[in-house]
């Protein structure tokens, strides 16, 4: 019993002292952006800004656009994610529930697409992209990760999810009458929320986060996503480090916020799409 508590004492302090040094990146941030600008670069260094400072936010938020490019990554993620999860949901389950001839050949092809960087396909999308008159518009940082590789990855998940639930659930429902599309939205999809959590906390996370895409589609400042703004801001901050923080504090809750509500079914989902057939 001794040397089970010891073993279980030095693992939570191991995971206390790992989860401390991936945590101070993010505490540096914020203190930082509450900081003083004399006081970022004082030594020795403070971690607890004194006195705080919120005029480092309030000028982010008084930016020309700032706000816009906020709400431009918001609907841009939203969009994407609505999309990826009706398409993986629909085509995870036909892959998993509904035979047909060459099924697997059709769902390797679909694997195949996030083997494919994006940086090999962007050249070839962007020509494609001027063709339609879609540059320096939202319509391709909304169509291509749904159709690309972050759909794919959905279809996976599900598919991995959709395999797992009892053939006997769906048997007892077509005795009682009940429709292939009926049993899909009735039955299956509401018992798929765990995996459901976890291709929506990626596919955000993902789009959230693009840097390439937005920066080759699109020109126009007011059309931009936060991580393509934050690299302007960067250049017109300078050497305002405060300001630069505050930004990426603002750029980081939403994130923190979805995975905080989904996190229980995140972590079910991941035991359960990596499960074997």
């Amino acid at each position: 019993m001794k040397i089970n508590s010891m073993s279980t004492l030095i693992r939570y302090m191991l995971l206390t002292i790992i989860s401390a040094i991936m945590l101070l990146p993010f505490i540096w941030m914020v203190t930082t952006s509450l900081k003083d600008p004399n006081q970022i670069f004082s030594l020795p260094p403070t971690f607890i800004p004194n006195p705080i400072q919120w005029d480092s936010y309030i000028n982010v938020l008084s930016s020309t656009h700032f706000l816009r490019q906020m709400f431009n990554s918001i609907y841009i993620g939203a969009s994407v994610t609505i999309g990826t999860v009706l398409l993986a949901s629909l085509a995870g389950y036909a892959f998993a529930r509904i035979p047909f001839k060459g099924r697997n050949v059709v769902f390797l092809a679909f694997l195949s697409v996030m083997m494919i960087p994006g940086e090999v396909t962007i050249i070839p999308l962007f020509l494609f992209m001027r063709e339609l008159g879609w540059i320096d518009t939202h319509w391709p940082l909304i169509i291509i990760p749904i159709f690309g590789a972050g759909g794919a990855f959905g279809i996976f998940v599900m598919r991995q999810f959709f395999k797992q639930v009892p053939a006997e659930l769906e048997d007892a429902a077509r005795i009682d009458g009940c429709s292939r599309f009926r049993i899909f939205l009735q039955i299956m999809l509401p018992l798929s929320k765990p995996a459901l959590a976890t291709v929506t906390i990626f596919t955000f996370l993902t789009n959230w986060n693009e840097f390439l895409e937005p920066l080759i589609f699109i020109n126009s400042r007011e059309l931009m996503t936060l991580p393509l703004a934050l690299s302007l801001f960067t250049d017109e901050a300078g050497t305002d480090w405060s300001s630069l923080m505050s930004a990426s504090v603002l750029a980081t809750l939403p994130v923190l916020a979805i995975f905080f509500f989904a996190q229980k079914q995140f972590i079910e989902s991941l035991a359960m799409s990596g499960s074997k057939e």
